[in-house]
């Protein structure tokens, strides 16, 4: 199995972040390959104008098809960035300034021999910057706010358990396979490599709207985990419209959000409502028997009750809860 070798400066210094550069990357592959269920409407929105561009640029073509590998990607687009929550443009310097011998050494332990158009092709660093330009301003740009609170609430979740739990709660869920082990280990994922040796040296865990869990590094110093940011496009559909009848809007969204235990703080970042109204809405969601809530250390988590998730589910059958107006939700 692939584990990192950390010690206490590491988990020290260690941060939680986002990375647009990270995002765009993972955006790419989901148009690339084959995806879960939750990823098919966006892949299906995009898909057709993201093969026509491909279709007149037979470079960025060769890219994609050599620099993702079934459990390796190209260094020259996993590259940490140097501090959480960077811009594209920043991040996109660090590929720019490499040379063309570095892109085709970096593509060649992907895959091997490279097709002709990569061994003779000039520019291929501004080639994969402006691709990926492309795929972020076109596919991920538009709903990046949405995102952003999406990613920013998943890291608030994670990081409020460090005080309850340690570094064992926080880790967990990261991935299937990612875990504490214990005497200065993180296991990654199954996969057969050495031990990746971080003690010392910066570590980054960066939420994304991906697939699985990846690993990249800048070497010696800068080392950085990807996992798949919980609530991926949540809301984006929203709550089913009898519900929202019966509830109103913001209400049926919180009901619908508390599937599992979810803070305060996480629903004022994915809804975007303010903490006064969320507030209010938790507290006459669990008046009406729809929530449970329970403390945990300094927070208070919200979920389903029994009642709640009959209602969810059939929001119109639901006996006992209907009037003749709607329960007053904003």
């Amino acid at each position: 199995m692939s584990e990192f070798l950390v010690d206490a400066d590491t988990l020290a210094l260690a941060r939680f972040g986002t990375s647009q550069l990270t995002e765009t990357v993972s955006a790419l592959k989901l148009l690339e390959r084959p995806v879960e269920p939750w990823f098919r409407a966006w892949k299906d929105q995009h898909k057709a104008a993201f093969d026509a561009q491909l279709a007149t640029r037979p470079v960025w073509a060769a890219l994609i098809g050599n620099a993702f590998g079934r459990s390796w990607v190209a260094d020259f687009l996993t590259v940490p960035p140097l501090e959480p929550d960077q811009e594209l443009a920043d991040e996109l310097e660090l590929l720019t300034v490499l040379d063309d011998d570095q892109i085709r050494a970096d593509l060649s332990v992907v895959r091997t021999p490279l097709p002709e158009i990569l061994l003779t092709s000039t520019g291929l660093a501004d080639e994969a910057a402006e691709l990926l330009r492309w795929v972020w301003t076109e596919t991920v740009e538009p709903d990046w706010p949405r995102r952003l609170r999406v990613l920013q609430a998943d890291i608030v979740s994670r990081t409020s358990r460090l005080s309850e739990q340690g570094w064992s709660g926080v880790l967990r869920g990261l991935g299937p396979d990612v875990r504490w082990l214990g005497d200065g280990r993180i296991q990654v994922n199954r996969a057969d490599y050495p031990p990746t040796d971080v003690r010392g040296r910066d570590l980054m865990f960066i939420a994304a709207h991906t697939q699985g869990v990846n690993v990249s590094w800048r070497k010696p110093d800068r080392f950085a985990l990807t996992y798949p940011v919980t609530g991926i496009f949540a809301g984006t559909e929203g709550a089913a419209e009898p519900l929202v009848q019966l509830l109103g809007r913001n209400r049926a969204r919180i009901l619908v959000e508390a599937a599992e235990p979810v803070s305060t703080t996480f629903l004022v970042a994915t809804t975007g409502l303010s903490l006064a109204t969320v507030s209010d809405h938790l507290r006459v969601l669990t008046d009406a028997g729809l929530l449970e809530r329970r403390r945990s250390g300094r927070s208070v988590l919200y979920w389903q009750s029994d009642t709640g998730r009959r209602v969810v589910r059939r929001p119109v059958a639901v006996s006992g809860l209907r009037s003749g107006r709607r329960a007053g939700g904003r």
